[in-house]
């Protein structure tokens, strides 16, 4: 039997429309909307046969559906809850993915009413592409999902949603929204906005420069600059609404490259060492728990011999 009679998505982009792939080959709901405001993408969706209904209507699309995942920038969730309130079904539970939660979960209550079960949630899974046609089922396998559910949650409504979340295949973790925020402010957050600086600092570079940099970009270039690939108009939104959190990160991260600067003027190869051997035993940890952030069978079998 389906977990939900009717998921309405909003938005249609790499996690949209992989949740899309993930619903309907899980058999998850009875019925599957997706929505996307732009004409191009429901062209697309429907080309891909993501879903039942594809529509760029979000108010039409979410009527009696019973669970509603926004699956779009997170500075768009305010416009959307203007846009969706009237037509939501008492008693749905209203979710999303997106990376920031406290700010914005605030400015989206405002426009939904009391009678719809808000329940923000974040499947940690993601490439650098973007897109109905970049989408798959197997995006959510064995990854994280966050959910921050307020302390007076109906905890019916969380059995629900974290049953769905299991079904696409995700191991959750249930976590306050304010911690969520300053975690993934370091985890995702940060390395995203370097990314995106040193990307942009090669481009400043005189034209000679800046052609062989591209030239002979070496794997440590290559492999740390690949998430500046990553949509801007998202990470614009996450900096915007995380900001607080970010801006903490960023200054024990500016004052930890201070010393290191100091170290090098100074010629302290000591503390070089120390901090670049302290960097490698947590980046072997990070290894040994894999991608998805706990140990394989195989590495547990290691361990044990």
């Amino acid at each position: 039997m389906a977990l939900f009679k009717k998921i309405a998505i909003i938005g249609a982009g790499l996690i949209g429309s992989s949740l899309a792939r993930a619903i309907r080959a899980n058999d998850i709901a009875d019925k599957l909307t997706l929505i996307d405001m732009s004409e191009d993408v429901c062209k697309k969706a429907v080309e891909l046969s993501l879903a039942d209904e594809i529509t760029d209507d979000a108010a039409q699309g979410v009527i009696s559906a019973d669970l509603v995942v926004l699956a779009t920038p997170v500075g768009t969730f305010e416009e959307i809850a203007k846009q969706i309130g009237p037509s939501l079904l008492p008693g749905a539970i209203l979710t999303d993915v997106g990376s920031v939660k406290e700010t914005v979960f605030k400015q989206l209550e405002k426009h939904i009413p009391p009678s719809v079960i808000v329940l923000p949630s974040h499947p940690i899974a993601g490439t650098e592409h973007s897109g109905p046609e970049a989408g798959f089922a197997e995006l959510f396998v064995d990854r994280w999902c966050i959910v921050t559910p307020k302390p007076d949650a109906d905890l019916r409504a969380i059995e629900r949603l974290t049953s769905f979340w299991e079904a696409c295949g995700m191991r959750i973790e249930l976590m306050d929204a304010a911690h969520h925020d300053l975690v993934l402010g370091i985890t995702s957050h940060l390395p995203h906005l370097l990314a995106y600086t040193i990307v942009g600092t090669a481009a400043d570079l005189e034209d000679d420069v800046k052609t062989e940099v591209i030239k002979y970009s070496a794997s440590g270039f290559r492999g740390f600059t690949r998430i500046a690939a990553s949509d801007p108009v998202m990470w614009r939104d996450v900096f915007l609404h995380n900001k607080d959190a970010v801006l903490e990160i960023l200054q024990r991260f500016t004052e930890d490259l201070t010393a290191l600067q100091k170290s090098i003027r100074r010629g302290d190869g000591f503390y070089l060492q120390e901090v670049f051997s302290r960097g490698r035993e947590i980046r072997r940890h990070i290894e040994r728990l894999g991608p998805e952030g706990y140990p394989s069978p195989q590495q547990m079998n290691k361990s044990d011999d």
